[in-house]
């Protein structure tokens, strides 16, 4: 009885401790703490896609360019993005692109012209009443800071310069009339340094002296070397948004989030009663867990990340459905509440920590291989599979064993799982596949049909095929129909000087989006000046995609779902011992991915940039379905020998069956949500996300077991032995054998 009440009184001083945390998490959510609001949801760092502003990538172009070069003019937009917002963003990608981001501005094509333009650096004096340019940047040899000793042994800080033939004149006649005098180094209109001028200087090298310490000689010398360097910006991509569309997108999420929530609330406790009650109180942690997580760990929130966290909240359910499937199991076969409880959450862990593993995959290959948004997307979903991990297998099962030891004993409590009518999936694991071969080749026929008709054969959105796409929105008395459409199609081709041109009305949000051949910057403000005085348009946001980016998220797309597979298939190998079924889970994947890819063919749905977001995240969520079904196959065979494979087989198919509609049933209703509220780049993200939900439970059922089966029996038939269905109720060897092992566990300045 004290051992009884000990525990007890432990797990009210837990439900007490768990309290006070997610009450002092809201508090921290809501209000913040300290002076900055430290940790407040509205202090989440917003990307673009949501703030507004400019995106742009640049290349470096120009003969023999070295780092230092490309260094240099990082720092030097650096300095002139520093005038539009301290949030900017300047860094370099790979080995010869650079990344500006500027959130909040407003006049996005005056920015794009200026830092389009090179900068100019000019030594002048003082010539009267005006300035006189001495020499440019172009007469600078080189530029660099060093570290020289004095006469007293302490160390001084100078920028050495080199000028050439024309600067070493010019610089000597400027030095002899000005001795005793500042000769001013200015960039863009700035003074950056003015250095008293000590002595005559006439071999064409001096020193500024006079630095306070190494990093502002480095920094003055790098801004006197970027003011002749020798490189050329070419813009491969650059991207306007309207911080207004930002702030509808959040809306419209948030909104959809919420709604999808509640549904999924309602569906789980119908379907689990009281388990279903604690799954909620669980996703509600969880939903706080992921907003502290993207404040404490500074993640920059995109558009696809929120679909991403919404998109997580589905897939969290799963895991709850995966124990509480168990526990209904456990109930039905006459065990105590207590102990169908634990042996649940045992037998379910390998299943979760498999599937959920295979998941983060497919975000590692996202991380890896994306940028932007797509990485964004990867960032956000691989924190929330985390943590769900963490909600279904630490919080609930503490959620569920408290409940039972404060008296929810009651097996009514907790549903009894139904006993399903066994039936021949191996048989019609063949016709299944024919049904997919079927559609397979239907959307690989209409790629020749759509290339014929339209031009292209899939969709091409602005990252596959290169372009300017133009999202404008009208006044609310400008009715959006064909006739205004045709209207700006005509208006886009005479700026562009191209009949390439196509209009999307988007009549919900009084939009019209327009695509066109890649468009100049000065093409791009001629357009926006024409729709703002001619068609009454409120705002003109575009993006701008070269071929170059265009070739890469092509091949990019290939690559990506070639990687996530291969990894796939050696970690199921691996975990089951058995390349068996990495083969069958890797054939089944590649099913969905075509069945998903023949929708964008027939349906003709837009191949944009969360394309490669959507095929691995499809790939991500089928593999999780499958490997259910994979870990009850090898559960089932620990009590059964070869001659019983096909019972085994169909046994564990339909031992899964509910699980499978449910998870799948409760990620569609997220997704389904997302779709008829979210802005029309997060609608065509979840509409294909819905067709591979359904593709993917359709696979894992019907497809992935029988193909398994063929495989180890070399498509040979063999004779159905029927086996008693006892394996949820045995405990011990089998619950360890299902349990995958535990691995054991940063002065004054002047020239002389």
């Amino acid at each position: 009885m004290k051992t009884n009440n000990s525990k007890k009184g432990r797990y009210a001083a837990g439900l007490i401790l768990l309290v006070a945390v997610c009450v002092f998490g809201i508090f921290i959510t809501t209000k913040g703490l300290g002076k900055n609001k430290i940790g407040r949801a509205q202090n989440i760092e917003l990307g673009l896609d949501l703030a507004g502003g400019v995106s742009i990538t640049y290349e470096v172009d120009g003969k023999n360019v070295s780092d230092k070069n490309i260094d240099d003019t990082v720092y030097k937009l650096q300095k002139r993005v520093e005038g539009y917002s301290t949030e900017s963003e300047v860094y370099r990608q790979g080995k010869n692109r650079i990344n500006i981001e500027i959130p909040g501005v407003t006049d996005a094509n005056k920015i794009l012209d200026e830092l389009g333009q090179p900068g100019t650096l000019a030594f002048m004096v003082q010539d009267g009443k005006s300035m006189k340019t001495v020499l440019t940047g172009n007469n600078v040899k080189s530029a660099k800071a060093q570290t020289t000793e004095g006469d007293n042994g302490a160390k001084d800080y100078v920028v050495a310069l080199e000028f050439d033939k024309k600067g070493t004149k010019a610089f000597a006649d400027a030095t002899k009339k000005n001795v005793g005098k500042p000769i001013y180094i200015i960039y863009d209109n700035q003074i950056i340094s003015a250095p008293n001028v000590q002595s005559v200087i006439t071999k064409g090298e001096c020193s500024i002296t006079g630095m306070e310490n190494y990093e502002a000689a480095d920094n003055l010398a790098s801004s006197i070397r970027i003011g002749s360097l020798p490189v050329k910006l070419k813009e491969l991509r650059s991207n306007v948004v309207s911080a207004k569309l930002g702030v509808d997108a959040i809306q419209t999420s948030v909104k959809a989030g919420a709604i999808g929530f509640a549904l999924v609330c309602v569906l789980m406790i119908g379907l689990y009663f009281l388990p279903g009650v604690i799954a909620c109180l669980a996703l509600a942690i969880y939903v706080l867990m992921t907003l502290l997580a993207l404040n404490g760990f500074n993640v920059t929130l995109t558009l696809p990340g929120l679909a991403g966290i919404i998109l997580g909240i589905g897939m969290a359910v799963d895991a709850n459905v995966i124990i509480y499937s168990r526990i209904k199991e456990e109930v039905a076969l006459g065990k105590n509440v207590g102990t169908a409880i634990k042996s649940g959450f045992h037998k379910a862990a390998s299943a979760i920590i498999d599937g959920n593993v295979t998941t983060l995959i497919a975000v590692a290959v996202l991380w890896f291989k994306g940028t932007g948004t797509v990485k964004g997307f990867a960032q956000t979903l691989g924190m929330s599979v985390l943590i769900s991990m963490f909600t279904a297998l630490v919080i609930s099962r503490f959620l569920v064993t408290a409940a039972y030891k404060f008296g929810f004993r009651s097996p009514k409590l907790y549903g009894k799982a139904r006993t399903l009518k066994e039936r021949d999936f191996i048989g019609a694991g063949k016709k299944c596949m024919a049904a997919s071969l079927i559609v397979i080749i239907a959307g690989l026929a209409f790629l020749p049909i759509n290339s014929s008709r339209m031009g292209t054969p899939l969709n091409f959105d602005l990252e596959f095929s290169g372009g300017t796409s133009s999202t404008i929105t009208f006044d609310k008395d400008v009715k959006v129909n064909d006739s205004l459409e045709k209207k700006v199609v005509s208006a886009y081709e005479k700026v562009s000087k191209s009949t390439s041109v196509q209009g999307q009305k988007v009549k919900a949000n009084n939009q019209m989006v327009i695509k066109s051949v890649e468009l100049n910057l000065s093409q791009r403000k001629q357009i926006e000046k024409t729709m703002k005085k001619d068609f009454k348009a409120k705002s003109v946001t575009t993006e701008n995609i070269s071929s170059t980016i265009s070739n890469e998220m092509q091949r990019d797309a290939i690559v990506s779902v070639v990687i996530a597979s291969i990894f796939m298939l050696i970690y199921i190998a691996i975990r089951f011992k058995d390349v068996k079924f990495g083969a069958s889970a890797i054939i089944a994947l590649l099913n969905d991915v075509l069945i998903v890819f023949a929708a964008y063919s027939i349906g003709r749905l837009s191949v944009g940039g969360t394309f490669i977001a959507c095929m691995l995240t499809i790939i991500g969520y089928s593999i999780n379905s499958t490997i259910v079904i994979f870990d009850r196959i090898r559960e089932n065979m620990q009590e059964a020998d070869q001659s019983q494979l096909k019972s085994i087989v169909n046994k564990s198919i339909i031992q899964t069956l509910t699980r499978s509609i449910n998870t799948s049933l409760t990620t569609f209703i997220m997704v389904f949500v997302l779709f008829l509220m979210g802005v029309s780049s997060i609608r065509q993200f979840a509409l294909t996300l819905m067709v591979g939900v359904v593709c993917g439970a359709f696979s894992s059922v019907c497809i992935t077991g029988p193909l398994w089966y063929f495989m180890k029996t070399g498509f040979k038939k063999q004779p159905q032995a029927v086996i008693e269905d006892k394996s949820a109720g045995q405990d011990g060897q089998q619950d360890a054998a299902a349990k995958p092992k535990k691995k054991k566990k940063k002065k004054k300045k002047g020239i002389r």
